[in-house]
């Protein structure tokens, strides 16, 4: 038995984690990432739904935490409200560790997705999805944060320095390589002319002075000019949070993100998928539409 298990912490295993807020696609781009790695690819791949109210998957997980506990049944049996539940949840997968170990070895030789819970608490100071992939990580899972955030968020100053406070604090607690991600571009892309700048200074996080006087100009902000001016001098301070933009529908933005995050977690990929990727290249150089472009020059 130790053989065994001495064999399995040998090998390497590579995935990325998919968090962010509520309603910013994270289920979505799960079942599109699985469908577009596996069918235009050719990579091995498998789904881990880690989010115990997730009722709405478009995807067969391969290892589903709502065998081992739900939301639904917490808030029944302790009396709690959903948030509270959820942290539950999570501390009972922790405590539970040897539960998901067990069945991640069983998948052999696949890249894996883990589909994780919405509560944006679980990710800037509770520590057990930290703990948990902490675990993994010396276990040789090498694994990135992949955080979606609504891109709708650039359209106004406020809630766009809250969407790089979020993300800076996620990086920071999660602790593990990071890819920011700017969801459901398709949208930004029609709006592209009600933003107040380009799109690369939102996805870039330039200069955030500019940012700072459209924070000012409120009557209700000019209260907090101090505030703000600090709020902004951390985040540049950091500098470290920028975002790639990404619309699940187009191959081409799909394709740019799966290269940040495999350089993020050295993810090397053999030579079938390498010539799949170049077909794709082909394909999307071959027949450039004015929507295309958009994905050439900005995905």
């Amino acid at each position: 038995m130790a053989l065994v298990k001495k064999t399995k912490l040998a090998e390497s295993y590579f995935g990325q984690v998919v968090i962010g807020p509520p309603g910013s696609g994270k289920t979505t781009y799960c079942g599109k990432v699985f469908d577009f790695y596996k069918m235009k690819l050719n990579r091995q791949v498998e789904v881990i739904n880690l989010d115990p109210a997730n009722d709405n998957m478009n995807y067969s997980p391969k290892i589903d935490i709502m065998q081992l506990i739900t939301v639904e049944d917490v808030m029944k049996n302790y009396q709690l409200g959903p948030n509270g539940a959820l942290m539950y949840c999570m501390e009972y997968l922790e405590a539970n560790f040897d539960w998901l170990l067990n069945q991640l070895f069983q998948i052999k030789d696949c890249y894996l997705i883990f589909d994780m819970p919405g509560q944006v608490e679980l990710y800037t100071h509770h520590d057990s999805i930290k703990n948990i992939f902490s675990k993994l990580d010396k276990l040789s899972y090498h694994l990135c944060a992949v955080h979606l955030v609504d891109s709708h968020y650039c359209s106004d100053a406020t809630k766009f320095i809250s969407t790089l406070l979020l993300s800076l604090s996620t990086m920071m607690q999660v602790g593990l390589p990071h890819v920011n991600v700017l969801s459901k571009a398709d949208l930004l892309k029609k709006n592209l002319s009600k933003l107040d700048f380009g799109l690369d200074f939102y996805t870039d996080v330039l200069d955030l002075q500019y940012l700072l006087e459209q924070l000012n100009e409120g009557a209700f902000t000019k209260k907090y000019k101090k505030l703000n001016k600090a709020i902004v001098g951390l985040i540049e301070d950091y500098s470290l949070v920028s975002f790639i933009p990404l619309d699940v529908k187009s191959d081409r933005s799909l394709l740019e993100l799966k290269g940040a995050i495999d350089k993020a977690n050295g993810y090397i990929y053999g030579s079938g998928e390498e010539r799949s990727i170049q077909a794709l290249l082909s394909c999307a150089v071959g027949a450039r539409t004015d929507s295309e472009r958009f994905d050439t020059d900005y995905m």
